[in-house]
């Protein structure tokens, strides 16, 4: 099955109103810059999507990427780790105006949310965030005199992330820490859209150096000389 989209624009093209969306990456590390890019373009010119909840370590930097999208009004609601980095200005802007959600969850809490979801996983335990103010409503257990709150996966419609090679049937490499979240999200959403940076054919890439199975993967775009989001912010790049 040729999972191969020749545009930016017609790989997103299914992504709706108050869709949950999962975006790769660790801070700019594996962010998927193009394909956030190309979704705001595309709300910007017909308003859509908007009211979207974005799944991500952190809540952008700068006025590029994940920053961008909430800066333009489309983000409802932010599921991270970190919302405020050395320049969270566009979030801190919409969140201190009432005009963002946030649910703030710890850093391995979740990304085993998300793997439990691509496990099938409804539900594990963890003492992350016992006896603190992110336990509470969540029901508590005691195993072997310790305490643990119990936490559900995290699924998602759309997770849009980025490879470094690619093949027509969807199958994925990483770049060194560029692998971090994305993995974890091809496998905890519905549909799953990867840029990569060389899109060769089925069979091109050695099956022991596939990270993420084509299964996993619904649309593979390719993007040669992809943006880096450090080098955008430094350089006061707005989007």
């Amino acid at each position: 099955m040729d999972k191969s989209i020749s545009t930016l624009t017609e790989s997103v093209a299914d992504i709706h109103d108050g869709a949950v969306l999962m975006i790769g990456g660790f801070g700019g590390s594996g962010s998927p810059i193009e394909l956030i890019h190309t979704l705001i373009d595309r709300f910007r010119e017909t308003g859509s999507p908007k009211d979207v909840t974005v799944i991500n370590n952190n809540a952008g930097n700068g006025f590029v990427g994940i920053a961008a999208m909430i800066k333009a009004g489309m983000v409802k609601k932010m599921i991270c780790s970190f919302p405020r980095s050395s320049n969270a200005e566009a979030f801190n802007e919409k969140f201190l105006a009432d005009e963002i959600e946030l649910e703030l969850v710890p850093q391995g809490t979740l990304a085993e949310r998300i793997r439990a979801a691509g496990a099938g996983i409804p539900a594990f335990y963890t003492p992350t965030s016992f006896g603190t103010e992110l336990a509470i409503g969540k029901p508590t257990e005691e195993f072997d005199g310790k305490h643990y709150v119990q936490e559900r996966w995290l699924k998602a419609d759309f997770a849009i992330v980025k490879g470094q090679l690619g093949d027509k049937h969807g199958n994925l490499t990483y770049r060194l820490a560029g692998r971090n979240f994305n993995p974890l999200m091809c496998m905890a959403a519905d549909v799953t859209i990867a840029q990569v940076s060389d899109l060769v054919e089925a069979g091109g890439i050695d099956p022991e150096q596939v990270i993420t199975p084509g299964i996993f993967v619904d649309h593979v775009v390719e993007v040669k000389s992809p943006q880096q989001e450090e080098i955008l912010v430094r350089t006061g790049a707005v989007h």
